[in-house]
């Protein structure tokens, strides 16, 4: 049993691009559902028509990270938006970033090193989540990332889940560098979320999927949307062998 952690960040687009991450964030949902595997949120901020400007999630069964790793990149997105009177197609992009969870004896964290702060739960979930100051924000001073968690009901429960984050932003941070250190290329997994660096395209009105590191296509749009990526997982594992 594996983990990893996956964020999704809106990029160029605005409120379509917050739409099209909630579509990404749906589409590894069901994908991780078809595999039996397990999907915990741990954080999220929603944009005004219910996309997402940014959410975070864990995923935990077998072969995950094998199977999602290549997911990492930008993503575009070519359709009509549900507030375009006009008919015209957009273009926006959404950055996905995938982080295998990093476990104590990878990444040893001195509490010292910790600052931790307990916000006030902010976003949807009625009076309980407002009322409470239960999220939690976790700062490794001598990096200065940060992790923040306000999804679960506990401040014990958000912590250890922003301390997951966070180790594993430290296993990715480590081992970027150890590839810098090998005089290996250094290659951003996101970049800046420009349509320029796109990594596959979803295109709506061909119900098109083009991944443009395989050069490839499927016609199958709406169902991959829906979850079934195992096409394009098998693409690249059969070039990988």
């Amino acid at each position: 049993m594996s983990g990893i952690i996956i964020e999704i960040r809106a990029g160029a687009g605005g409120e379509e691009a917050a739409l099209f991450a909630a579509d990404l964030f749906r589409m590894y949902s069901r994908f991780a559902e078809k595999q039996n595997w397990s999907v915990s949120l741990i954080d999220s901020s929603q944009s005004s028509l219910g996309g997402y400007r940014e959410v975070v999630f864990g995923i935990k069964g077998t072969d995950v990270y094998d199977k999602l790793k290549y997911e990492a990149g930008v993503h575009r997105v070519q359709r009509i938006p549900t507030t375009e009177k006009s008919g015209r197609v957009h273009t926006s992009t959404a950055s996905v970033a995938v982080l295998p969870q990093a476990n104590e004896v990878e990444i040893k964290i001195n509490p010292r090193d910790l600052r931790i702060d307990v916000l006030r739960a902010s976003g949807p979930g009625g009076q309980y989540v407002n009322k409470r100051e239960s999220a939690v924000r976790v700062t490794h001073l001598p990096t200065g990332l940060t992790a923040i968690c306000q999804e679960e009901r506990t401040q014990q429960q958000n912590r250890e889940s922003a301390l997951q984050v966070l180790r594993a932003r430290l296993l990715a941070k480590k081992r970027t560098e150890e590839m810098a250190q090998r005089g290996a290329e250094r290659r951003e997994q996101i970049g800046a979320a420009m349509r320029a660096e796109k990594i596959r395209t979803y295109n709506f009105p061909q119900n098109r999927i083009t991944d443009h590191r395989l050069n490839k296509s499927w016609h199958q749009l709406d169902k991959v949307i829906d979850g079934d990526l195992k096409p394009i997982i098998k693409a690249f594992q059969k070039i990988n062998k």
